[in-house]
């Protein structure tokens, strides 16, 4: 028993586990805030309410296609391609408005779309051509309307097509039916 007192190194044994012991639980403490603000950064992706899909037929030569899509995810969107019935649409074609307002009134038929034309939904929206990709930012809801979508006709009206939104992330794909116009 009295070498044990007067032995310097049993508690040195006794300090060196216990420091190893700490380090120990504080790397693992600094691994798992590591993993958890990863992974909490990484959970505002992108989302998106694709909504109010039509597309018309004039009965003649005229087709057109409108959606409303809202980004309710945490982080701003780019939309790359849009295609109707596997037909990727011409950006010369495509006519948007960007808006932060709620949009509730269904989307009409317009038969004369142009850049900088203005469409009542409710109240007046300005629409703009395009010529790139577009951007929209979270929690904005955008108005798309195509004028002459590949590959629609006068015998296509009834039947159901499918729309797809191309962003940088992900595609979004809706089905409607073509309708006819008034």
């Amino acid at each position: 028993m009295r070498d044990l007192q007067r032995n310097r190194l049993a508690l040195s044994t006794v300090v060196t586990t216990l420091i190893i012991l700490v380090v120990s639980v504080l790397l693992a403490g600094v691994v798992s805030y590591f993993a958890i603000n990863v992974t909490s950064t990484r959970v505002q992706e992108e989302s998106v309410h694709l909504t109010k899909q039509h597309v018309w037929h004039d009965g003649d030569s005229s087709s057109q296609a409108a959606f409303l899509m809202i980004n309710t995810g945490g982080r701003d969107l780019v939309i790359d391609k849009i295609s109707v019935r596997g037909q990727e649409s011409e950006w010369t074609n495509v006519y948007y408005n960007i808006t932060s307002t709620s949009i509730a009134a269904d989307l009409p038929y317009n038969a004369t779309l142009s850049d900088g034309g203005t469409i009542t939904i409710g109240t007046g929206f300005i629409f703009s051509n395009t010529t790139t990709d577009i951007t929209v930012k979270s929690g904005f809801s955008i108005i798309v309307y195509i004028t002459s979508p590949d590959s629609i006709s006068v015998n296509d009206i009834g039947l159901t097509v499918g729309m797809t939104v191309h962003t940088s992330q992900a595609m979004y794909y809706k089905e409607c039916n073509v309708e006819a116009t008034e």
